[in-house]
C-alpha cells in the first residue's frame, strides 16, 4: 500500500472536492437524509475528513481513520480550524482491513469512502467489508463508495493518454478481464479497482448489509461545465434549487449508473454475517 500512502501524502484531495462539488453535494445530501438525528460516526478511509467536517457541524459525533498519517494529520487540524475538535473522539491512522483500535459494534453508523478503490484482491475487499460490518451496530447505517469499470471504460476511450496502459485495446481489455488499474505513468492515481456495477449489492449483501440504494453521485450533471452551472445561478436561487432538486433525485434512477464515477452504497448492518 506503499504507493496509495506517497499518492494521497502529495494529492489535494480535500480540493479535488472543492473542485468537483456535485459529488460530495450528492453524497452529503444522501447521508443526511437517511442517518439518524445524532449518533457516534466512524469516516473511515477518511482522507482530509471533508466529509466528517460536515457531519460534525451538525452535530454528529465522529472518529476518523486513514491509512495516510498526513491525511489524518490535516484531517485534526481542519477539525481544530473549524472550533470542531469537540466533537471528533479521535483520529486514527489504521488500515480498513483491520480496524484493530476500535471495539465490536461501536458505532451507530459508518462512511467507507475511499478503502474499496484501492483494494486489487478480493480477500482484502472482503476484509475491509467485514471490519466495517464488525464496527457498525446492528441496524446501523453504511454509506460505501466505489467506482464503476463502466464509466472508467468510458473515460479510457475518451482520454487515452491520460490513463496509460488504457491507451491501448489491449490494455482495456486487460483491464476490464481484472477491474484492475495501475497507472504506467508516476505519480498519477494509481493501485485502483474498479467494478461491476451489478455486482455492488450482491457483494455487501454477502458480508452483512441489507441494501437501501446505490446511488450515481453525479447525477445527471456529472458532464456540467463552470459556465453551465453559473448559467442556473444567475438565472435565480428558485431556479438553480430546482435544477439541484431534479439533480438529487435522479442520482437514484439506476439506468445512470454506469455514468457516474462514483457509486454511493448505502445500507444496513444485519445482526449477523450470511
Amino acid at each position: 500500500m506503499e504507493n496509495i500512502i506517497n499518492y494521497y501524502s502529495a494529492f489535494d484531495e480535500w480540493g479535488r472536492l472543492d473542485r468537483e462539488p456535485l459529488e460530495f453535494q450528492v453524497n452529503l445530501h444522501h447521508m443526511l437524509a437517511n442517518l439518524p438525528a445524532s449518533g457516534h460516526i466512524l469516516d473511515n478511509g477518511a482522507g482530509p475528513g471533508k466529509y466528517a467536517m460536515e457531519l460534525a457541524k451538525r452535530g454528529y459525533q465522529m472518529t476518523l481513520s486513514d491509512l495516510t498519517p498526513k491525511l489524518v494529520d490535516i484531517a485534526k487540524e481542519k477539525a481544530k480550524e473549524s472550533s470542531l475538535l469537540d466533537q471528533f473522539r479521535g483520529f486514527h491512522v489504521a488500515d480498513a482491513r483491520d480496524l484493530e483500535p476500535f471495539p465490536d459494534q461501536q458505532f451507530d453508523a459508518a462512511l467507507m469512502l475511499g478503502p474499496l478503490y484501492h483494494l486489487q484482491k478480493a480477500e482484502d475487499r472482503i476484509k475491509a467489508v467485514r471490519e466495517l460490518h464488525r464496527v457498525t451496530k446492528t441496524g446501523g447505517l453504511v454509506f460505501v463508495a466505489f467506482m464503476s469499470k463502466t464509466r472508467f471504460l468510458t473515460t479510457s476511450i475518451l482520454h487515452p493518454e491520460a490513463w496509460k496502459p488504457n491507451h491501448t485495446a489491449q490494455g482495456i481489455e486487460r483491464f476490464l478481464e481484472s477491474g484492475e488499474f495501475n497507472h504506467q505513468d508516476e505519480g498519477r492515481f494509481t493501485g485502483a479497482y474498479y467494478f461491476e456495477i451489478n455486482e455492488i449489492k450482491p457483494f455487501m449483501e454477502e458480508q452483512g448489509f441489507q441494501t437501501l440504494k446505490l446511488i450515481g453521485s453525479s447525477s445527471i450533471a456529472g458532464a456540467m461545465k463552470q459556465e453551465q452551472w453559473d448559467y442556473w445561478r444567475q438565472r435565480g436561487e428558485a431556479e438553480y434549487n430546482q435544477i439541484m432538486e431534479w439533480v438529487l433525485k435522479e442520482s437514484e434512477n439506476p439506468h445512470l449508473l454506469g455514468t457516474a464515477s462514483h457509486l454511493l452504497y448505502i445500507g444496513v448492518r444485519d445482526e449477523e454475517r450470511k
